[in-house]
């Protein structure tokens, strides 16, 4: 009895031993956003807004690090481009407001390209105290940006790879940016998760490639879940690029009634979650994660709303950070004063929602192809809808209004096509996916589409005739081969008007005397 007690003791002691010998697990907290475009401020509703982030941010790094857990605070790309006021002044309050959050790091979104290499630099080294990330966007076969940095986060190191979509190449960047190439996001992927994996316990890839439940992707390049499917060793994809709330109720099925502050989980492909939170700030996604034995595991995983409505209730409001409005509010009022005069009327809604003009022609659509048309004397004109962001609801409109329509400061081109030439333009249109940015909307022109190919195009109402020239009107990123079309710079056809979209608007509202009827432009 004696012997076998001291066996058990002896078991028990080695047991307590072993266990005091292994490491105690780490808690580490990923907060992440994407998507914000622009979005510095609270909108009309009070919501979102860099300061009322702040909060969010601050009480969650308290809470985590009074459990003597780490927090990384991770941007998946798109700072720019969206709101007037940000526009105006280059970014710079989104910026400066994200360094006072004390963001680690941001992936390279293709709209950090939408302006000059100067204004990107200022933004990048004098505005930023956080990482720029992008491994696949290069010069020369050498990285622009710094491709991946590595956290010492408590015992835990992380590495963090960035990632830019290949598909900002089809953006009229080569004009801004001569010389850029950007590389397939997986190839770079595989050539540096290797590289990155004996160097860290956590392999984050910041992505600005987009989430498409099953890799379903498109026209688009490959996104997040390509991009795990492909390159093994990524613990954790945080994504931007397509502004979806990444939120699975089952594999591979995203759910599309997520309300803020129902249940959650992120997708999961070869072993990798992937998330995303949404845009425009609304949400701050949370993911905790445990790690121990060498193993990664998901605690648990939030969106997080920014004084948004929760379960169809009022948000108990988010108060906003008394420091981020003493740096934010003088750019609001700078930005805020000159916009607000009225230029016109809207009767009707002319709709420029997301879900609207990337699957269907809609009356905004036609009014801003109508008003291209008829600026170049055109017989027919197109945008693609990844250029128009935001609706025009009925009431007074302002020089703001417009800025938020058409945030690109696109330029007006006219091109002179053959009847043949015009045909087979119409079939690269007509192959646009719906559900990208790349889907058109038109004026002047109808045709029939089986899926291969067009039949019974008319321009004008007319039937379009080979020999005949017809003038096409088109904003300068769609000429020079964005979203995927046919580059037609080089064209003899090819006229740069000079004339900027927003303009161009706003000469089309007063040559109507100052009223626009949505029912006038119904597709």
């Amino acid at each position: 009895m004696t012997r076998r007690l001291l066996g058990l003791a002896t078991l028990a002691f080695a047991s307590a031993l072993a266990a005091c010998s292994s490491p105690p697990p780490q808690h580490l907290t990923v907060l992440h956003t994407n998507d914000h475009h622009g979005r510095f401020w609270r909108n009309a509703q009070g919501e979102a807004g860099l300061a009322a982030r702040k909060t969010l941010v601050d009480a969650v790094r308290a809470e985590v690090r009074a459990q003597g857990g780490q927090v990384l605070l991770l941007d998946a790309g798109d700072v720019n481009t969206g709101v007037p006021e940000s526009d105006l002044q280059e970014a710079e309050p989104d910026f400066r407001g994200m360094s006072l959050l004390g963001y680690d790091a941001m992936a390279v979104g293709n709209h950090e390209f939408d302006r000059g290499q100067p204004t990107q630099q200022r933004q990048r080294s004098e505005w930023s105290s956080f990482a720029w990330l992008s491994a696949n966007v290069q010069r020369d076969g050498t990285p622009v940006f710094e491709p991946y940095r590595i956290f010492q986060l408590g015992a835990l190191r992380v590495a963090v790879l960035g990632l830019t979509t290949e598909d900002t190449a089809k953006m009229d960047t080569a004009r801004r940016y001569p010389g850029l190439q950007f590389e397939p996001a997986i190839t770079a992927a595989q050539r540096l998760v290797p590289q990155l994996r004996p160097q860290a316990d956590v392999l984050i890839a910041l992505s600005h490639l987009g989430h498409y439940v099953d890799g379903r992707h498109g026209v688009s390049a490959p996104g997040d879940v390509e991009l795990a499917r492909a390159v093994p060793g990524i613990d954790v994809v945080v994504g931007g690029h397509s502004h979806s709330l990444v939120c699975m109720v089952q594999e591979n099925v995203r759910h599309e009634t997520y309300e803020p502050g129902g249940p959650c989980a992120p997708d999961r492909q070869n072993g990798a979650w992937i998330v995303q939170a949404g845009d425009r700030g609304r949400f701050v996604g949370r993911a905790d994660f445990e790690w121990r034995d060498g193993r990664l595991s998901l605690q648990r995983y939030r969106l997080l709303p920014v004084n948004l409505p929760v379960n169809r209730q009022a948000d108990p409001s988010l108060p906003e950070d008394p420091q981020a409005l003493q740096l934010l509010a003088p750019f609001q009022q700078r930005g805020d004063a000159g916009l607000r005069a009225p230029i016109g009327r809207v009767i009707g809604h002319l709709d420029g929602e997301r879900a609207s003009v990337r699957q269907r022609r809609t009356a905004l659509g036609s009014f801003i192809s109508a008003a291209m048309q008829d600026k170049a004397g055109a017989d027919l004109a197109l945008i693609s809808s990844g250029g128009i962001r935001a609706s025009l609801p009925e009431g007074e409109i302002s020089q703001r209004d417009l800025l938020t329509v058409l945030p690109f400061g696109n330029r007006l081109v006219v091109v002179t096509l053959s009847g043949r030439e015009l045909a087979d333009y119409v079939l690269a249109l007509a192959r646009m996916t719906p559900g990208s940015g790349a889907f058109a909307q038109y004026s002047g022109l109808a045709f029939v589409f089986d899926g291969s190919a067009v039949r019974d195009i008319r321009i004008g109402g007319q039937p379009l005739a080979p020999e005949r020239r017809y003038r096409m009107a088109l904003p300068s990123f769609v000429a020079a081969g964005g979203d995927g079309y046919p580059d037609l710079r080089a064209h003899p056809g090819y006229v740069d008007t000079g004339f900027v979209d927003v303009a161009v608007l706003r000469d089309f509202i007063a040559a109507r005397g100052g009223s626009v009827a949505a029912a006038d432009f119904a597709p």
